[in-house]
C-alpha cells in the first residue's frame, strides 16, 4: 500500500458522497477519506445544494443514495440532474435493497453502478475504482434484472446497420459508447465536437427506446450485431461474459461479482 501514500492529488479519485442523512454521509467521508487513493469532497444533504456542488467541483465519482431528500425520496432524479449538469461525473447508486424496480430504474436514471447497503462496506471502494474506470458495477443477478426489463419492453429496432436503422456513424458512437468513452473521448475519436455527439446520441437513444448509456451498451450486446467491418477493440479495462437473454452471450465492460450466499 506504500504506493498508494505516494499518489499525487492529481493521480487521486475524487469522490463525492451524498447519503440520505448528513450523519451517514459524513462516515461515507470519514470511511472512504482512509483510503489515499481517493479525495473526498463533502456535500450538504439538499439535492439541490448536491447538484450545485457537483457542478462546481467535477468530482470523478458521486455516490447517491437512491433515498436521498425529504419527504419524497429523490435520489434517481438527482441522478439524472447530474448526469446532464457534469457529465464527466459517473454516479454509483446506494440502494437498501437488490429489489428489481430500485435497481432497473438506478441504471435508467443513468447510474454506472449500484450498490446495496447489505454488502461488505470493502467492496464500496473497488466499485468506486471500477466506475471510475469506465466500468458497469453490478452482480450478475441486478444485470439480469435490467436485461429482462429491456427483453420484455417493445424495442424500437435493431441494430444492424445494414438494415439502414442507425448510420454508419451512430453506429461507430455506439461503438464507442461500449467501450466506455466520454462524450468528449468519443468527439476526439470522431473527429466531432461534443455538441454533435450529444445529438447523436439523442437520435440513438430515440430510435432504440432507451434512455441511458448504461442501457445502450446492454441493449447493444444483447443484440450482438454492433459490428462492422471489424470487430469492438477490447476496452483497456475488465471485461466478464454475461448471459444477456436465452440464448446470447454478451461481453460488456462490467465488474459483475457473484451474489453473496
Amino acid at each position: 500500500m506504500a504506493h498508494l501514500a505516494a499518489l499525487s492529488k492529481q493521480d487521486r479519485i475524487r469522490v463525492l458522497p451524498a447519503d440520505s442523512t448528513s450523519m451517514t454521509t459524513q462516515l461515507l467521508v470519514d470511511a472512504l477519506g482512509r483510503d489515499a487513493q481517493f479525495e473526498m469532497i463533502e456535500s450538504p444533504s439538499d439535492a439541490a445544494a448536491i447538484l450545485a456542488l457537483v457542478k462546481k467541483e467535477k468530482p470523478q465519482v458521486a455516490v447517491i443514495s437512491a433515498n436521498l431528500g425529504e419527504p419524497t425520496p429523490r435520489g434517481f432524479d438527482l441522478v439524472r440532474e447530474i448526469r446532464v449538469q457534469s457529465p464527466g461525473t459517473r454516479v454509483i447508486v446506494l440502494l437498501d435493497s437488490s429489489e428489481r424496480t430500485s435497481v432497473t430504474e438506478a441504471f435508467r436514471a443513468g447510474a454506472q453502478g449500484v450498490f446495496c447497503r447489505t454488502e461488505p462496506f470493502r467492496l464500496l471502494a473497488k466499485c468506486i475504482q471500477c466506475v471510475d474506470n469506465g466500468q458497469i458495477w453490478a452482480s450478475s443477478s441486478q444485470l439480469q434484472f435490467v436485461l429482462g426489463t429491456l427483453s420484455q419492453a417493445p424495442l424500437a429496432g435493431s441494430l444492424n446497420v445494414n438494415g439502414g436503422l442507425l448510420s454508419a456513424r451512430e453506429t461507430d458512437v455506439v461503438r464507442c459508447v461500449a467501450e466506455g468513452l466520454t462524450n468528449r473521448e468519443i468527439a476526439r475519436r470522431l473527429k466531432l465536437t461534443e455538441h454533435t455527439v450529444k445529438n447523436y446520441l439523442f437520435r440513438i437513444f430515440d430510435k432504440l427506446g432507451v434512455s441511458s448509456r448504461v442501457e445502450l451498451v446492454l441493449y447493444a450486446f444483447r443484440q450482438g450485431n454492433v459490428q462492422q467491418s471489424s470487430p469492438i477493440p477490447s476496452p483497456p479495462r475488465l471485461t466478464q461474459s454475461v448471459a444477456a437473454s436465452p440464448g446470447v452471450l454478451a461481453k460488456v465492460p462490467v465488474a459483475i461479482r457473484k451474489t453473496a450466499t
